[in-house]
């Protein structure tokens, strides 16, 4: 993921942030209390993924939904 400085607390809440989406969650308060992140800091390393394309966003109402793209995906069992 190049532009992103992947500091290991970082890398380390992206991986807990991906993690958590995968079994379902996608919006920020629900993977907040799952990985015990602020929303803040979950809205932050959401926006650097979207950036890179591993996560794409919707609104459904008044609530954001993050979902993890094909490229995600990939780029997840690729690094494994």
């Amino acid at each position: 993921m190049s532009g992103m400085r992947n500091v290991s607390r970082g890398l380390a809440s992206r991986t807990k942030i991906i993690e958590i989406m995968e079994k379902g969650k996608n919006n920020i308060p629900e993977i907040s209390e799952k990985a015990g992140l602020s929303q803040s800091c979950v809205g932050y390393h959401l926006k650097l993924l979207l950036k890179q394309r591993v996560v794409s966003a919707s609104q459904s109402g008044r609530v954001g939904r993050w979902t993890l793209t094909r490229y995600g995906q990939e780029k997840l069992f690729s690094s494994s």
